[in-house]
C-alpha cells in the first residue's frame, strides 16, 4: 500500500509566531524584538519534525537567523535566493508558505529535502550537489542584466563548497559578468575569528555602517575631481593594502568583489542591517557570515557530523536506533582496512565524505595513507591517477551520485592510460528519502561503455569483501565497484578474503523454464521471486552475475539452454544498464531466447521510503513475479 501525504508523520500545531507567517509581508512586519523568539520557534520545529522524518538537522540549525534576515531584506520569488548544497533550505521553506506542510518533508509525495523548482516559485534553483549555486546564480544575474531587470540574485554558499572546482570557476567570472550579485559565504568553521580576532571584529563593525559605504564612494569621487583618475586609483590601492593587512580573505577583492564581514550569523538584526547596506552597494559583493552548525540543540552542536544528515532520533538526547545489520559502507571500511594491513601500497581517498563512506575506519588505522580532498570529486579522481602512476593502489570512495562528476577522468585519464585506480561507488541504486539528486541509478550506463574498465557489484557484504580483494589484484586497468546504501544481508565479514575469478558469475540454482540473472542486492529479490514462481509450478534458475564488465556470457548461455525467458534484475535505470548489457551480449552470441529486463524506469525517481517507491514502480518480488507470469502467458 502506497503512502500519501496524509500517511506521513503527524502534523502538530505550529508555534504562534511561525504559524502567523504566510507571506513575505508577515515576516517583514514582525517587530524586531520578536525575531529571537521566532528563531527559537523555528529551531524547535526543526528538532521536533526531523526526529520523525530524518533530514539535515545540523546545517539548518546553523542557518536560522541568516534565513530570517534574507527574507526580511529581500523578496522572493522576485529576488532569487539560491542555496548550496540546498539541504540547508528548510527554514527557507518554512518562511515561504510551506510551514503547514513541513511535517511531510522527505516523505513520499511530501516536501523535498532540497530546493525544488516544481515545488514552489520561491525555490529559484534546485540542486542536491555542491558547487552549483554560485554559477547558476551568476547565470540568472546575467539574464537579468540582458533583460534590463533589477532584481537581486543571492547565492548562499557553505565554506565547504569553496573546495569545489565549479565554485572557484564561477568566482573567477563574477566581476566580468555582472555588476550586481551577492554571494553569502556561510562559514561554520569560525577560522576568521581565530585568525584575526579584535581587528577583524573592528573592521566588520566599521563596514556595517551606511556612513562607511557612503564615505568610501564620496572620498574617491572627490579625489578624482581634485587630482584625477590616477590619484583615485592610488588611494584605492592604499585602502586595499590596508584592508589586506586585516582581512585574510582579501583575494575576493582581487576578483572584483567587495568583501563584507565577518559578521555573526546568529545576530538577526546585525545581519539584516548589513544585508540592506550590501543590497544598495555598487558592484558584486561577498558577505562573510560566521555560523555554528547544530546551534540550539546540544546533541547536534556537539556532533554536527552525525546530525548533518540523520534518520529518526530521540529529541531528548539525540540517540538513534541501533542498526540490525552491518551497513555496506561499514563493511567497505572494515574490509579495506583489513586489506591495507597486509598491503602498504593501498591508499584511500574521499571527497569530504569520510564518515558517510566509512573511510573514517581506514583513517583511524592508516592516517598517512588517507586523503580527504574536500568537495572536489574531479580532483580526487585525477589525484588517484597520479598515485597510481607511482605504483600505489588508490581506492577512491565516493557516493554514486557524486561519482558522476568523475566520468571524464575515469575515461580520459584512468581508462585511456590503463591506470589501476579503484573507484568505489557507495549509495549505488536507490537513495530513498533524498530523492532524485541522490539516487545512484545511472552509474552502470555511464561507465560500462568505457574501454579498459572492470565493473562489478556484490550480492551481499561478505561478497563485497571478496570483491575488494579482487580489485586489489587488478593492476593493469581501472576497476569500479558499486554497492547500495544501508544495511547488508546480515552476514559476517570473512576473516580472510580471496579474489573472485575475474569476470565469472556464480550459479546459485541451475537453469529452468525461467533464468533469473540478478546483479548485486537484487539477488535477494530474485531469490524471493524464485520461491513465488516455484509455488506457481514455474522452475527457475538463478545466477548472481557479479560482473557487468566483463560479462559472463558463457554461463548465461549455458544456464539458459532450456529457458523460455531470461530475466535480468538490477537496482539501476533500465536504459543502458545491466539488462541492456546482457541483451546486447546475447544478441551478439546469436541467442534467440526472450529477455525481460527488470529495473527502474528511465525517469527521475521521486523521494520516499524504499518500500513505497518499489511498490509504485513494480519492483517488489510480488510485482516482478506477476510481470514474469504475464510475459510467459
Amino acid at each position: 500500500m502506497m503512502m500519501t501525504m496524509a500517511d506521513s508523520p503527524s502534523s502538530k500545531p505550529l508555534p504562534p509566531l511561525l504559524a502567523g507567517i504566510h507571506t513575505a509581508d508577515d515576516l517583514k512586519a514582525m517587530p524586531a524584538e520578536k525575531l529571537p523568539e521566532l528563531a527559537q520557534e523555528i529551531r524547535e520545529t526543526l528538532i521536533r519534525t526531523l526526529a520523525e522524518t530524518g533530514g539535515h538537522l545540523a546545517p539548518n540549525l546553523g542557518l536560522v537567523e541568516l534565513s530570517i534576515a534574507l527574507h526580511r531584506v529581500f523578496r522572493t520569488p522576485q529576488d532569487k535566493i539560491l542555496f548550496d548544497v540546498s539541504h540547508q533550505c528548510y527554514i527557507h521553506k518554512l518562511l515561504t508558505g510551506r510551514a503547514s506542510q513541513f511535517h511531510t518533508i522527505r516523505q513520499y509525495q511530501g516536501l523535498s529535502g532540497f530546493c525544488k523548482r516544481s515545488e514552489s516559485p520561491h525555490d529559484a534553483y534546485g540542486a542536491g550537489h555542491a558547487g552549483t549555486a554560485l554559477s547558476a546564480g551568476l547565470g540568472m544575474a546575467a539574464a537579468r542584466d540582458l533583460a534590463g531587470d533589477n532584481y537581486h540574485v543571492i547565492s548562499v554558499v557553505g565554506d565547504g563548497a569553496f573546495t569545489c572546482g565549479t565554485t572557484l570557476e564561477g568566482l573567477n567570472n563574477i566581476a566580468t559578468t555582472t555588476r550586481k550579485f551577492i554571494l553569502i559565504l556561510n562559514d561554520n568553521e569560525m577560522s576568521i575569528d581565530r585568525n584575526v580576532g579584535a581587528l577583524s571584529h573592528y573592521f566588520s563593525t566599521l563596514q556595517e555602517t551606511d556612513t562607511y559605504e557612503w564615505l568610501r564612494r564620496r572620498t574617491k569621487n572627490i579625489i578624482e575631481k581634485l587630482a584625477g583618475t590616477k590619484a583615485r586609483q592610488q588611494v584605492s590601492k592604499l585602502v586595499h593594502a590596508a584592508h589586506t593587512l586585516i582581512t585574510p580573505l582579501s583575494f575576493f577583492q582581487e576578483l572584483g568583489l567587495s568583501y563584507y564581514g565577518p559578521v555573526d550569523g546568529h545576530d538577526t538584526l546585525r545581519l539584516e542591517k548589513l544585508l540592506r547596506i550590501v543590497a544598495k552597494a555598487e558592484g558584486p559583493a561577498i558577505v562573510h557570515v560566521i555560523t555554528e552548525k547544530g546551534r540550539g540543540y546540544a546533541p547536534a552542536a556537539e556532533n554536527p557530523t552525525k546530525f548533518h544528515g540523520i534518520g529518526q532520533y530521540r529529541v531528548e538526547d539525540g540517540s538513534t536506533p541501533a542498526g540490525k545489520a552491518l551497513t555496506y559502507s561499514e563493511a567497505f571500511g572494515r574490509s579495506l582496512s583489513q586489506l591495507a594491513a597486509d598491503d602498504p601500497d593501498i591508499v584511500a581517498i574521499t571527497a569530504a565524505m569520510p564518515t558517510g563512506t566509512r573511510l573514517d575506519i581506514f583513517r583511524e588505522r592508516f592516517p598517512r595513507r588517507y586523503f580527504d580532498v574536500g568537495i572536489a570529486e574531479e580532483h580526487a579522481a585525477l589525484f588517484a591517477c597520479g598515485l597510481a602512476t607511482q605504483g600505489l593502489k588508490p581506492y577512491l570512495a565516493v557516493y554514486s551520485t557524486f561519482m558522476q562528476r568523475c566520468v571524464d577522468m575515469i575515461q580520459h585519464d584512468a581508462a585511456l592510460q590503463n591506470l589501476p585506480v579503484r573507484f568505489c561507488m557507495d549509495r549505488a541504486g536507490l537513495s530513498p528519502d533524498d530523492g532524485p539528486t541522490h539516487h545512484g541509478l545511472y552509474d552502470i550506463a555511464m561507465l560500462r561503455c568505457i574501454p579498459n574498465l572492470i565493473l562489478m557489484q556484490p550480492k551481499d557484504e561478505a561478497e563485497l569483501a571478496h570483491m575488494l580483494a579482487t580489485m586489489n589484484g587488478i593492476n593493469h586497468c581501472p576497476s569500479a565497484i558499486r554497492y547500495p546504501r544501508g544495511a547488508g544481508e546480515g552476514l559476517p565479514l570473512p576473516t580472510e578474503t580471496a579474489p573472485l575469478p575475474l569476470g565469472k558469475a556464480e550459479v546459485l540454482h541451475p537453469g529452468g523454464e525461467v533464468l533469473l540473472v540478478a546483479l548485486g542486492n537484487m539477488n535477494a529479490t530474485a531469490a524471493r521471486v524464485r520461491e513465488i514462481l516455484a509455488a506457481q509450478g514455474i522452475s527457475c534458475g538463478h545466477i548472481n552475475a557479479r560482473f557487468v564488465v566483463p560479462l559472463d556470457t558463457e554461463t548465461i548461455l549455458r544456464e539458459s539452454a532450456q529457458a523460455k525467458l531470461i530475466v535480468t534484475l538490477e537496482d539501476h535505470v533500465i536504459t543502458g544498464g545491466f539488462g541492456s548489457c546482457v541483451l546486447e551480449a546475447l544478441q551478439t552470441a546469436g541467442c534467440g531466447t526472450r529477455v525481460l529486463r527488470i529495473g527502474w524506469p528511465a525517469e527521475f525517481i521521486e523521494h520516499g521510503t524504499e518500500q513505497h517507491l518499489r511498490a509504485k514502480h513494480h519492483l517488489t518480488p510480488q510485482a516482478i513475479s506477476a510481470t514474469i507470469l504475464h510475459t510467459l502467458s
